[in-house]
């Protein structure tokens, strides 16, 4: 039976795990949502939230009057962005932009209140980020990056601001997802030498550090995505 608070994630899973053992093949198209959901067990709205994250990722890719079929490439990923979900209400730029403000201040705020297990754990985070873009498990990569960021954003010092990102996290967590299509070995590698500067800034309790490399960290995330906010 799978997690009802984690559904999507968990049918997500399923779904790329068919990709990468080649039940799914590239090129393929997927079975209808009906038979998906009646497969999984789920409702049709958690199978789309599932989907949707898998397109964004790049796995899949959907044509309009044909479906939904499996990305092509050597690792069935695609090597384009997929289409922004949240377009009706809000621009990436503009979320990118929100989120060099909003995170860079919160990573100034939780300096010097971080646990130490929490910095292992954003540690670990970054460790598991790299095994699972190692392994083409972009599910994991994302899911490790999305702890990390959670993981300051619970210890900045400031309420308001912690409750403003909770507001946004949606679209939040639809950046960390939207340039791993075109996001190549050199970026990630990056990527995770930024995460590891953002931690040893909080570690020495360095506000004005913390700020500069979260700053820096989405800046370049959104760069990757072809935009300069």
């Amino acid at each position: 039976m799978l997690n009802k608070t984690l559904v999507p994630q968990s049918v997500a899973r399923e779904i790329q795990n068919m990709i990468q053992s080649g039940s799914l093949k590239p090129g393929e198209k997927i079975p209808s949502q009906r038979e998906f959901s009646l497969k999984f067990g789920i409702s049709r709205a958690s199978l789309r939230e599932a989907l949707l994250t898998l397109e964004t990722l790049g796995l899949l890719k959907t044509e309009a009057g044909r479906g939904t079929f499996v990305s092509g490439g050597p690792s069935s990923a695609s090597n384009h962005m997929g289409p922004w979900r949240y377009s009706d209400s809000y621009s990436v730029f503009d979320v990118f932009q929100t989120r060099i403000m909003l995170e860079g201040q919160m990573a100034s705020l939780a300096a010097g209140r971080l646990m130490a297990n929490q910095l292992d754990q954003m540690e670990k985070m970054t460790r598991q980020m790299e095994e699972a873009w190692a392994q083409q498990d972009l599910l994991a990569n994302v899911e490790a990056d999305l702890e990390f960021h959670a993981i300051i954003a619970s210890a900045c010092s400031n309420a308001m601001l912690r409750a403003l990102y909770q507001t946004v996290r949606e679209q939040v967590t639809a950046t960390q997802r939207q340039p791993i299509p075109i996001t190549d070995p050199e970026r990630m590698d990056e990527s995770i030498a930024e995460h590891r500067r953002i931690i040893a800034a909080l570690r020495a309790n360095d506000s004005v550090a913390a700020r500069l490399a979260m700053e820096t960290h989405i800046r370049n995330t959104a760069r990757c995505a072809g935009l300069e906010p």
